[in-house]
């Protein structure tokens, strides 16, 4: 497992080997996938992406975080910003945390992706201002 810091944030890149897969359907990944570091605000107002920093991507959250509603939303929010499928983001670590790391399956590259969570971010700066 590679990490490089694209601009700001620092997205890690894994080539796994196939035969090492785990029975449960989050494990079973395709070769190659990015991770990222969330830092999740259950109960928000809305799902929106508040901020990207080189430390993680924050993201508020409309669900409660009773059950996994959260996590669901999570994954489904960031599966609409980065133009995902939403079987495409998985969470990876921190299911009961603040602090995620979500795996992304698709085969896009860490240079799109930052893209996108950039022009996220303006889009949200410029709806405020």
């Amino acid at each position: 497992m590679g990490s490089r810091g694209i601009g700001q944030l620092q997205i890690s890149h894994h080539q796994e080997d196939p035969t090492e897969r785990d029975c449960s359907p989050e494990a079973v990944y395709p070769k190659g996938g990015f991770t990222m570091a969330i830092h999740d605000k259950a109960g928000s107002k809305q799902n929106a992406m508040t901020d990207v920093t080189t430390e993680a991507v924050s993201v508020g959250i409309a669900g409660p975080p009773i059950e996994g509603e959260a996590n669901v939303e999570l994954c489904c929010c960031l599966s609409k910003i980065l133009e995902l499928r939403t079987s495409d983001v998985v969470l990876d670590k921190g299911s009961k945390s603040h602090e995620k790391v979500v795996k992304l399956l698709a085969c896009t590259p860490p240079e799109e992706i930052l893209e996108k969570l950039k022009n996220t971010e303006l889009e949200r700066i410029f709806r405020m201002a």
